[in-house]
C-alpha cells in the first residue's frame, strides 16, 4: 500500500502547498508595509521563504519517484481512488477520513501538522507564516489560515495565483481583502480545531506544551499518524479513540419493549428542551446501554458517556450538542461519596442534557430542585419481546429452538450482537469455507458469552452429569424433570397468560432437603445441564459476614452475577444462611433477622432459576419454605437405588473382576456420595496393589474406610458370603 498512500499525499501536498504560498504571499504583503532593515537579519526574508516553499514541494512531489502523465489534481486523485478499489484496498488518508468522519478541510490541517516531520524546511515556512520564529511548529491560527485559504481556492474566491504586486490593485487594498477573505472560514476552523473537534478528540492531533490563547496552541501528530498516511501498514482503529463517544445500536436489535410511548414521550421532551435530566430506572447494568440509546433515539440527539472528568464531558456533549448519559450504579454509598459530590456539582452549572441510569435510583434533592427532571422504571423484555430480538439477531433461527432460547436467557442487545458475532465466526470456521448452519453453533456462542463471570462470592460449576446419572425414586426424579420444564414454561404462563401479573414470586425456585451424600448438589447440576445453563454455586464462607450489611452486598452480588451470566443459583447447606429468625435478645439477633428478610425480597426478585440445599428442612424457615415452587425431599437410597449406584460408580472403562457382587453391595446402607467414594477408593487400592482389576477385596476395603470416615461399624454379617474379606481389608 505504501507507493499508492505516497501519490495520494503527493497528489494532495500539491494543494496544500498553493494555500501555505497564499499565506506566504499574504504575509509577504504584511510584512512589506511592516519591514524595517535594521530587524530584516533576524527574520525569515521573502526569499528565503521563498526557496523553502520551493524544496518542500520539490521534496513531496518527489516522493512516489519517476512522475506520473501530468494531469489535473482532482482527476489524479479520482484515478488512484480507481486503482486503490481495483485491487481491493482503500486509500489511508481516506481510510481515515472515513473511520472518524474527517472534512477535507480536516484532512488538509492534518497533513500540514504532520508536514514538519517529513521535512524541517516546513517550520520556517510556517514561523513566517505567523511571523514568529520562536512558533515553528505548526499551531491553532496557522492551520486555520491556511486552511480557509485552501478552503477559498477550492470555491473559486479566493486570489492564491496572482502576482504579489498586483498591476491593477495596490498592496494596502489587497491586505484589506485578504483580511476578509476565509474570516468565516477561519473562525469555523478554529472551533474544528479545538479540545471538541474531531481531530484532538480522537487524539489525532495532540497539544503540544501549553498556550496563552487558543491560537497559539500548537498541535503534533498522534502517535502511529504519520506512519498511517505513509501506508506503513498500521491499523486505522489504533489510531484515535474518543472515550465518551457512544456508538449508535443496530436498530434492528432495540427490544420492541423499549419502543414504548411513555419512553419516547420522554425522548422528545428531553431533545425539545422542555426537560434536562431524565432517569431510567431499574435495569441491570448490561441493558442500561440499550433503554439510554432508545431514549436519545426519539431524542433526535447523539450520546456520550461520562469519563473521569465530567465537567469536560459536559463542555464536549454540549458542543456536540450530544446527551451525557451517566450511569450511577457506583455513586451509592460512602466510598463513592466524592465522586458523586463531583457529578453533582458539575450537573449544577450546567444545562446540557441528561440521562441518569442505574438498578435504583440516585436522586440528589439538589439536583431534583434545579433541573427540570423527569424519569421512567424501565420494565424487563418480555418473552414475546426477547423472540423478536433473537429473531432480529439471529434471522436463520425459528421454530422451538428461538422460542427455548427467548425463554431461557434475558439477553441485552449488546449480548446478542456478540452471541451471533461468535456464532457466525464459529460457523463460518466449522464449515472451512462454506459456513455450517448457524444454529448449531448458537449454544457455544452463549456460553462464550455469558460464563466465566464468577467472582468471590460464587464458583462456577460446567454441568457434567445428565439425567441417566440421577438414581433417586420416582416420585422425586419425577419432581426433578418437572423443575426444568417449569423453568421453561414460566415466561409463557406468567407473560402470555398473565400469572405475572397475580404473583409477585419471579423464576423459579427449588429447595432440596436430605441427609448429605443423598444427590442434592448433583440434582442441581442435573437440572442445570437440562437447562443447557451455568451453575454458579454460592461460596458461603464468602458471602456471609460479621459485620453488619456485609453479607447482603454479598448476596446481592451472588444474585446480580447469576443474573448476568444467565446462570442457575445454588445455595448449597444453606441451613446457615436461610435458618429461622428468632426472638430478639440480643443486639445481633436484630441485624440476623434483617439478614433473613433482604435475602427472603431478593430471593423473591430473582427471575432465574435459584435452588437451596439443606441437610434438615426443620432448619429452614417457614417464611421461605413458603416461596418455593417446588420443594424436594432426597431419602437415603434404597436396595434398588444401591444397585444401580453401584453399577454407575464404576465407570465403563474400569476393569471390574468377576467376583464384585454388586447384590452384596446394595444390601450395605451407603448414600450415594459414599457409595462414590467407597468405589474410588477401591480403585486405588487395586491399582496401589498392581492388580489388573477391581476384585471384591478390594471393594470391601473401600467399603470400610467409608464407614470409617461416617463413624460407622461396618458387621462382618452385613457383608454375607464375604465376610472374610473384612478382615483383610482391616489390616490393610
Amino acid at each position: 500500500m505504501g507507493e499508492p498512500a505516497l501519490e495520494h499525499l503527493r497528489i494532495r501536498f500539491a494543494d496544500v502547498h498553493r494555500a501555505l504560498r497564499a499565506a506566504v504571499e499574504r504575509q509577504a504583503r504584511l510584512a512589506a508595509r511592516l519591514t524595517r532593515p535594521d530587524l530584516t537579519p533576524y527574520c525569515v526574508t521573502d526569499e528565503q521563504v521563498d526557496v523553502l516553499l520551493g524544496e518542500v514541494h520539490a521534496f513531496t512531489d518527489a516522493m512516489t519517484g519517476p512522475r506520473l502523465p501530468r494531469r489535473s489534481e482532482p482527476e489524479a486523485e479520482r484515478e488512484l481512488r480507481r486503482r486503490a478499489s481495483a485491487d481491493g484496498r482503500v486509500l489511508p488518508l481516506d481510510a481515515l477520513a472515513t473511520r472518524f468522519g474527517l472534512s477535507r478541510a480536516e484532512q488538509d490541517a492534518l497533513l500540514l501538522a504532520a508536514a514538519p516531520e517529513l521535512d524541517r524546511g516546513y517550520e520556517r515556512i510556517y514561523a513566517y507564516v505567523v511571523d514568529n520564529l520562536n512558533r515553528r511548529l505548526p499551531s491553532v491560527e496557522l492551520l486555520a489560515t491556511v486552511v480557509a485559504l485552501s478552503e477559498e481556492d477550492r470555491d473559486g474566491e479566493g486570489r492564491l495565483g496572482e502576482d504579489r504586486d498586483g498591476e491593477n490593485q495596490d498592496a494596502g487594498d489587497r491586505l484589506g481583502e485578504d483580511r476578509d477573505v476565509g474570516a468565516a472560514a477561519r473562525l469555523a476552523l478554529r472551533r474544528a480545531l479545538g479540545p471538541t473537534g474531531p481531530l484532538r478528540r480522537y487524539g489525532l492531533l495532540r497539544a503540544h506544551g501549553e498556550a496563552a490563547v487558543d491560537l497559539a496552541q500548537e498541535l503534533l501528530p498522534g502517535p502511529g499518524v504519520l506512519d498511517f498516511l505513509l501506508g506503513w501498514g498500521t491499523d486505522v482503529g489504533l489510531l484515535g479513540h474518543d472515550p465518551g463517544e457512544v456508538a449508535p445500536p443496530d436498530p434492528r436489535l432495540l427490544a420492541p419493549h423499549l419502543s414504548s410511548d411513555r419512553l419516547a414521550r420522554l425522548g422528545r421532551a428531553l431533545g425539545a428542551g422542555r426537560i434536562d435530566l431524565a432517569g431510567l430506572w431499574g435495569r441491570p447494568p448490561d441493558g442500561q446501554l440499550d433503554a439510554v440509546q432508545a431514549l436519545v433515539r426519539a431524542a433526535g440527539a447523539s450520546l456520550r458517556a461520562l469519563t473521569e472528568d465530567p465537567e469536560a464531558d459536559l463542555r464536549t456533549a454540549a458542543a456536540l450538542g450530544a446527551v451525557l448519559w451517566i450511569p450511577t450504579d457506583d455513586l451509592h454509598g460512602e466510598p463513592r461519596r466524592e465522586h458523586a459530590d463531583a457529578v453533582s456539582a458539575a450537573l449544577l452549572r450546567s444545562r446540557v442534557p441528561v440521562c441518569l441510569t442505574g438498578l435504583r435510583p440516585w436522586r440528589p434533592a439538589v439536583l431534583l430542585a434545579t433541573r427540570a427532571y423527569a424519569e421512567l422504571t424501565v420494565p424487563e423484555p418480555g418473552f414475546t419481546d426477547r423472540r423478536a430480538m433473537w429473531s432480529a439477531a439471529l434471522p436463520d433461527l425459528h421454530g422451538p429452538l428461538l422460542e427455548d432460547l427467548a425463554v431461557r436467557y434475558r439477553m441485552s442487545g449488546g449480548e446478542l450482537r456478540a452471541v451471533a458475532s461468535v456464532a457466525d465466526a464459529g460457523a463460518r470456521l466449522a464449515g472451512e469455507g462454506r459456513p455450517e448452519p448457524v444454529a448449531g453453533h448458537v449454544e457455544p456462542a452463549i456460553a462464550t458469552v455469558t460464563r466465566g463471570r464468577s467472582g468471590s462470592a460464587v464458583r462456577s460449576i460446567t454441568p457434567r452429569r445428565t439425567v441417566d446419572d440421577l438414581v433417586l425414586p420416582d416420585v422425586q426424579f419425577q419432581q426433578i424433570l418437572e423443575i426444568a420444564s417449569a423453568f421453561r414454561a414460566w415466561p409463557r404462563i406468567a407473560e402470555t397468560w398473565g400469572f405475572a401479573r397475580r404473583s409477585a414470586h419471579g423464576g423459579v425456585k427449588a429447595l432440596f432437603t436430605g441427609e448429605p451424600g443423598t444427590g442434592k448438589t448433583m440434582s442441581a447440576e442435573i437440572v442445570t445441564g437440562m437447562l443447557g445453563l451455568e451453575l454458579l454455586k454460592v461460596d458461603l464462607a464468602q458471602v456471609v459476614s460479621k459485620w453488619v450489611g456485609e453479607t447482603e452486598k454479598n448476596m446481592e452480588t451472588a444474585f446480580r452475577q447469576a443474573e448476568e451470566s444467565h446462570a442457575v443459583l445454588l445455595f448449597d447447606e444453606a441451613d446457615a444462611l436461610f435458618g429461622k429468625r428468632g426472638d430478639v435478645k440480643h443486639g445481633t439477633d436484630r441485624y440476623a433477622n434483617l439478614e433473613v428478610g433482604y435475602l427472603l425480597q431478593r430471593l423473591e426478585a430473582s427471575d432465574g432459576l435459584v435452588i437451596l440445599t439443606s441437610n434438615l428442612k426443620d432448619n429452614i424457615d417457614p417464611a421461605f419454605t413458603r416461596r418455593f415452587h417446588f420443594v424436594v425431599h432426597f431419602p437415603r437410597p434404597g436396595v434398588a437405588e444401591r444397585r444401580r449406584l453401584w453399577r454407575l460408580a464404576f465407570p465403563r472403562e474400569a476393569p471390574l473382576a468377576p467376583d464384585v457382587d454388586l447384590d452384596a453391595l446394595a444390601r450395605l446402607d451407603m448414600t450415594g456420595a459414599g457409595i462414590a467414594a467407597a468405589a474410588r477408593t477401591a480403585a486405588l487400592a487395586a491399582a496401589d496393589g498392581g492388580g489388573d482389576a477391581i476384585g471384591m477385596r478390594h471393594v470391601v476395603r473401600g467399603v470400610t474406610r467409608q464407614f470409617q470416615r461416617e463413624a460407622r461399624l461396618l458387621r462382618p454379617s452385613e457383608l454375607g458370603p464375604h465376610a472374610h474379606l473384612l478382615d483383610a481389608a482391616s489390616q490393610g
